[in-house]
């Protein structure tokens, strides 16, 4: 005989379900007491989370009275599942869960949540037992003034790999914590559609300058092509207006608005003509205007030449800046 709070949990299960647009499962494997408890409190207010036994969650699964089949994520009841249920879109409840998790040390049949990499550089141990312990679980090993040193990075765990007690040992000692702790969100259902990890991990910096490019090339087509719109006629406008000027120019149409842009012209090829004169067919005037010309052209080289000497510089101090934190990072793997 099936036990009376059985029923009744399948049914506040249930109305639980009922109750909020997003219902997702998280798996709450090797979670401490603790952790939990600071999850739920940094949650509060925005997230709930509902434990029970796996049976009985599936069986509220199937009994809630939804119009968009909520069952479908009794397929997803891995682990130690739980019920979280929130008014949260998928993207905003995956993002808050993985913000909320934090690294811990690795344990015995754990399963490495992604490569496990042992930096190479000086370690806090003397030579001694500790040098057959790191040999033992393949990190490359030399004694220098009088400490053990690691001699390069290496990968002692790949992705899936269970990690044995001899490795979760010699990471411990070493301080290093691969796994994260915290809630696993397996899957989120809101208005029909299951939502699985893979698709709720936007990068949201990535997706922001995806939007960018995608307006400037969509500006750039529309002013191109001639198709105008409210936020593309201005442009338009403005590129037609220096074509027409610059048309002007060149087939010297005397406008009042390109005036000033002829007679600038004119003066510079004015110029150009009479510095390859002999000095002597030119007057004082024009002697002045051509040395004039070519100090200018100098001070422009100049500064020109200072502006690629600073852009040279930065690229370098930030290929420095770069070299530095690569070698910080690989210190503390």
């Amino acid at each position: 005989m099936v036990a009376k709070w059985k029923f009744e949990e399948v049914e506040k299960l249930k109305n639980l379900i009922e109750s909020y647009p997003v219902v997702g499962i998280v798996d709450m494997t090797n979670i401490p007491a603790r952790q939990l408890q600071n999850i739920r409190a940094q949650l509060r207010g925005e997230v709930l989370i509902r434990m029970s036994k796996k049976r009985l969650i599936k069986l509220a699964l199937e009994k809630a009275k939804r119009e968009d089949k909520i069952v479908k994520l009794k397929d997803y009841l891995d682990g130690q599942p739980a019920l979280i249920l929130t008014k949260l879109n998928p993207f905003k409840l995956y993002k808050i869960l993985e913000k909320n998790k934090s690294p811990a040390p690795a344990k015995p049949n754990m399963v490495a949540p992604k490569d496990i990499v042992v930096p190479k550089g000086e370690t806090p141990f003397a030579p001694g037992p500790i040098l057959t312990e790191l040999q033992a679980v393949g990190i490359p090993t030399k004694v220098e003034k009088g400490k053990v040193v690691v001699t390069k990075d290496v990968v002692v765990a790949k992705k899936g790999d269970v990690i044995s007690e001899q490795l979760a040992n010699v990471l411990n000692r070493l301080g290093i914590e691969p796994m994260e702790v915290g809630l696993n969100l397996l899957a989120a259902y809101e208005d029909g559609v299951v939502y699985t990890p893979d698709v709720l991990a936007v990068d949201s910096n990535k997706v922001m300058q995806d939007f960018i490019e995608a307006y400037r090339r969509a500006v750039n087509l529309s002013v191109n092509s001639g198709y105008l719109t409210k936020e593309t006629a201005p442009l338009a406008l403005a590129k037609a207006f220096a074509e027409a000027k610059a048309l002007a120019v060149n087939a010297t149409i005397f406008e009042k608005d390109v005036m000033p842009d002829i007679l600038a012209k004119a003066h510079a090829q004015m110029l150009s003509v009479a510095s390859r004169l002999k000095e002597e067919a030119l007057d004082d005037e024009l002697k002045q205007m051509i040395s004039q010309q070519k100090v200018e052209k100098v001070e422009k080289g100049k500064k020109e030449e200072k502006v690629e000497e600073k852009k040279e510089e930065e690229e370098k101090k930030e290929e420095g800046e770069e070299e530095a934190l690569g070698g910080l990072a690989s210190l503390f793997g």
